[in-house]
């Protein structure tokens, strides 16, 4: 590992639009590169800069702290930040991996997230996460706190081959138990599975009665993507390790799309089968309202559920009309209780989008979006 110590000019990240993904207005790198080095990192994209070998060179933002006690400051800012869940983890490095035991910095971060009374929600591999049990069930009792693991599967043999620097399944799986016992909620982020490796039905569904055993509140699913460049580069190398037979059938998948995705109807394929599996656990497909539509405003709230009734419709591969309804809805500056009876002026807004986000306004739920979530 070779660490280069950098003082950063910003930190927080603001979302065009509250994430649904992970219910986030706002996200935070505190390192770039990350030693975990899982070989199907898109880390590694010539997209992302990241400067140096990725999964040996790290750089540290030192001063992380310091910026975002400047960030979060009211008395510092024209207009009040959105409410929101504070992303911390994920894109260019892991928050918890090997270079936070010497700099501590993550800690450091929750320590300021409680201090302005965010919520936060963690994306993670590592188990280090326990480390900061203290601080999190203080930022849960104040606002909420929320950690998520990320998983190609619960076999402990092909993790050890594909995320060489990550402590294996089974101990994240230990750590999600830990945390429900602890009061934090959990989520399982099974992204990407991998074409031939770990995308069968079997592995999917041993993946996600394990997580179910731990306790998860939900589990998020998505496929490989692999970016022309170092990033497939790197993976193929790995592959034809692992089973070079895999190799040209790789090549029949991911054919050079700009943004490394498969071809054909690979991710309809898998799409279905996690759809099928998580129906008989009944495990939510993305988090479940109550872990966040106490302290989202109403807008971000319906936006949330739409895009999330979107996904789960699409899922099930029906047609959906609340995908552009709520991107509609994120252009919308007024709060929608003042706007009711313009609803079907926005686009993408017909009759029935509209009667769906009068019963969110109204009620902080709906019918249908709990159908959906198989609640």
């Amino acid at each position: 590992m070779a660490i280069t110590e950098i003082t950063a000019k910003s930190l927080l990240r603001k979302f065009k639009k509250i994430d649904s993904w992970f219910v986030a207005r706002y996200g935070m790198n505190l390192y770039r590169g990350c030693t975990h080095n899982c070989l199907y990192c898109d880390g590694r994209a010539e997209g992302y800069y990241v400067e140096g070998e990725f999964g040996r060179d790290v750089a540290v933002k030192v001063n992380a702290a310091e910026l975002l006690r400047k960030e979060l400051n009211p008395l510092r800012k024209r207009k009040p930040m959105r409410p929101g869940f504070m992303l911390i983890g994920g894109g260019v490095g892991d928050s918890y991996q090997p270079a936070e035991e010497q700099y501590g910095l993550t800690r450091k971060i929750l320590e300021v997230v409680y201090e302005f009374d965010f919520p936060v929600h963690v994306l993670t591999k590592s188990t280090l996460v326990r480390r900061d049990i203290d601080i999190l069930k203080k930022i849960d009792g104040k606002s909420r706190a929320m950690v998520s693991f990320s998983f190609s599967s619960a076999d402990d043999r092909i993790s050890k081959v594909f995320e060489p620097g990550v402590p294996p399944p089974s101990e994240r799986l230990r750590n999600i138990a830990f945390l429900k016992d602890q009061g934090i909620s959990c989520g399982m982020f099974l992204m990407p599975v991998l074409p031939y490796v770990t995308d069968t039905r079997e592995l999917m569904e041993e993946t996600v009665v394990k997580a179910k055993e731990a306790g998860v509140d939900f589990i998020i699913f998505s496929g490989l993507t692999l970016k022309e460049g170092r990033q497939k580069q790197y993976f193929y190398e790995a592959l034809k390790t692992y089973d070079p037979g895999l190799v040209p059938e790789y090549d029949k998948l991911y054919t050079g799309n700009t943004w490394g995705q498969a071809s054909g109807t690979y991710y309809d394929e898998i799409n279905k089968t996690f759809r099928d599996v998580t129906d008989k656990y009944a495990i939510p497909k993305r988090i479940p309202p109550e872990l966040y539509r106490d302290f989202l405003d109403q807008n971000d709230l319906v936006v949330v559920m739409l895009e999330h009734m979107d996904y789960l419709l699409t899922l099930r591969g029906e047609k959906s009309p609340f995908g552009f309804a709520a991107y509609s809805i994120s252009k919308v500056k007024e709060p929608l209780s003042s706007k009711k009876s313009e609803l079907t002026g926005l686009k993408g807004v017909g009759n029935y989008t509209e009667k769906i986000i009068l019963e969110i306004l109204d009620t902080g739920n709906s019918i249908l979006y709990q159908k959906l979530m198989g609640r």
